[in-house]
């Protein structure tokens, strides 16, 4: 029986979320610019369901997520949507081991198991929740006015997964810092940028462009080597070494293409190469 065809995913409506996509690269735009891009429940359950939508999507081999204007990337949870009962925040049943949290929702790794690159491209404010979907793409672009802060502290809350996600992308000293003062202080995105939080810093205006550049650049290779090359430094990252090692194996036997790597030999022994830039 002939299986029913899948909606192609530009022909999917969003009500929080604008979507773009070419030359196999996505661009996601958080599009609440009227709260600074903040997520409420619409928001989540869009982003939970874009994220699988791309996962079953062969055509994106890279996303780009961004917000919507230059005031803010996104400020976390909208807190007027608080009081909403379905919000899935919090504790859930009887004792406090159930716990509902936004990551669960929104981040691409956790709620989407979504293994494609994803490049952040950050313009203006990035604070609070921001850091659920920061702690889970490959690397972050940002204009020059960009900035990073977490107030959770300075309104009498805990930073728990904020500091955890953060603490895969920062030293101990300063995630320890960002997160302790609050609301009292931000990180430029130069400051950023030393850190190695960030990767690149452009003017506002070259926000996009650049995050196209290189997202296309990255969709132009074999898709399965880039996949299995995200999946290989994410478990060093998230293992110990020997442990990551020993996945190693496996990634090299299933992140490889005969066809791609004797595509790949003929370039090579024809004596072409691809154009590059110095960054």
């Amino acid at each position: 029986m002939t299986q029913p065809k899948r909606p192609h995913l530009q022909t999917l409506r969003y009500e929080t979320l604008g979507y773009e996509e070419r030359d196999h690269v996505a661009l996601v735009t958080l599009d609440r610019p009227e709260v600074h891009n903040a997520f409420d429940l619409r928001m989540m359950r869009e982003l939970q369901s874009l994220w699988r939508e791309l996962r079953e999507n062969d055509e994106v081999r890279a996303v780009i997520l961004t917000g919507a204007g230059d005031r803010a990337f996104c400020t976390g949870v909208d807190r007027t949507a608080l009081e909403d009962p379905q919000l899935p925040i919090g504790t859930r049943g009887g004792t406090p081991l159930h716990f509902d949290d936004p990551g669960d929702w929104i981040s691409p790794k956790t709620s989407g198991d979504l293994w494609k690159p994803v490049i952040a491209a950050v313009n203006g404010i990035a604070c609070g929740g921001a850091f659920y979907l920061l702690g889970q793409v490959e690397f972050i672009i940002a204009a020059d006015h960009a900035s990073f802060f977490d107030p959770h502290t300075s309104f009498g809350m805990p930073s728990v997964f904020e500091s955890m996600a953060m603490l895969q992308r920062m030293p101990l000293g300063e995630v320890m810092r960002m997160q302790l003062t609050g609301a009292h202080e931000r990180l430029s995105a130069q400051r950023a940028y030393e850190i190695g939080l960030v990767q690149e810093i452009v003017p506002a205006a070259d926000l996009l462009e650049t995050a196209w550049r290189v997202a296309t650049a990255i969709a132009s290779q074999p898709p399965l080597a880039v996949q299995a090359t995200l999946r290989a430094v994410w478990y060093a990252q998230e293992l110990g070494y020997r442990q990551a090692l020993d996945v190693a194996k496996t990634l090299i036997q299933v992140g490889s293409d005969p066809a791609a790597f004797a595509d790949g030999q003929a370039a090579f022994n024809s004596g072409a190469r691809t154009p590059w830039r110095l960054r």
